[in-house]
């Protein structure tokens, strides 16, 4: 499937700041079921500084922007060739040894709530059953509702709740996935359409659990599926602030809002 993108976030200022220093994840990796056929990312104002592949094998580029400003563009535009690999992440270069997302932050700590929906489905020693059983159980107890939760809600707090975006759901199973012992990892990208084709929140999350014999695979309770060739990977990390697309200081006392214009389209071979 040929995947198009069109992704502005427009950043203003209640009062100029004396600059800007943003770090970007926001170009995707060329992989065995992503293949980035254009893409561009552009800065209003901006100077582009150092970008790198982090041991991850996620792209990571630095912009700065001299102040005064009140307000900063960032748009993201290209076109992505995707394939069906039932989830599996395969041919996507990395170093970082899966046992390193082992670790829970803050945001995904189980407390015993989570702890006994992860003791449940029986997944201590992996295996792509049991991954499965996980990610069902988050489907299962915290139903996906758009606007019900806030950024800093933990995936205990969406658990309790019972309800949540894509991004509880993928802590909550971060959260139950490292409770068994599988290592597990938050990722960020877009997403063209809901399992039955209606429309979706282009910007989405998933998580990946690493699978023996498999490797990385993904899974998405929001749509009770593996990721198929309707979603493009951004990047990944431990949870959503450590995978975040853009993160950025302001120098300045003004406060920041912003304003997302984001499209996923399919496109004619």
């Amino acid at each position: 499937m040929l995947l198009t993108v069109d992704h502005v976030t427009l950043y203003r200022y209640s009062a100029p700041v004396r600059g800007v220093v943003q770090s970007h994840r926001l170009t995707p990796s060329s992989f065995d079921g992503q293949r980035v056929l254009d893409w561009q990312v552009t800065v209003s104002d901006g100077l582009r500084g150092g970008g790198f592949r982090d041991g991850a094998g996620d792209f990571v580029q630095a912009w700065s922007i001299q102040g005064p400003v009140s307000e900063i563009e960032v748009a993201v535009r290209g076109t992505v060739e995707t394939s069906d690999l039932a989830g599996i992440l395969r041919g996507h270069k990395e170093r970082v040894p899966p046992q390193c997302y082992l670790e829970s932050t803050a945001i995904t700590m189980a407390d015993l709530a989570l702890a006994e929906l992860s003791d449940s489905a029986e997944a201590t020693g992996g295996g792509l059953e049991a991954a499965h059983r996980l990610a069902s159980l988050v489907a299962d107890h915290i139903a996906y509702e758009p606007g019900s939760t806030i950024a800093a809600t933990t995936a205990a707090e969406a658990l309790a709740l019972g309800k949540g975006v894509c991004q509880d759901q993928a802590h909550a199973l971060l959260s139950m996935a490292r409770r068994a012992g599988i290592p597990a990892r938050y990722v960020s990208g877009y997403l063209h359409s809901s399992a039955d084709g209606s429309p979706h929140e282009a910007a989405h999350a998933w998580a990946e659990l690493w699978v023996p014999d498999l490797g990385w695979v993904g899974f998405d309770p929001a749509n009770r599926c593996c990721p198929d060739d309707r979603y493009i990977r951004l990047g990944s990390g431990l949870d959503a602030l450590d995978a975040a697309p853009i993160k950025g200081i302001a120098r300045g006392h003004g406060e920041e809002s912003l304003d997302v214009r984001l499209a996923v389209q399919q496109s004619s071979q």
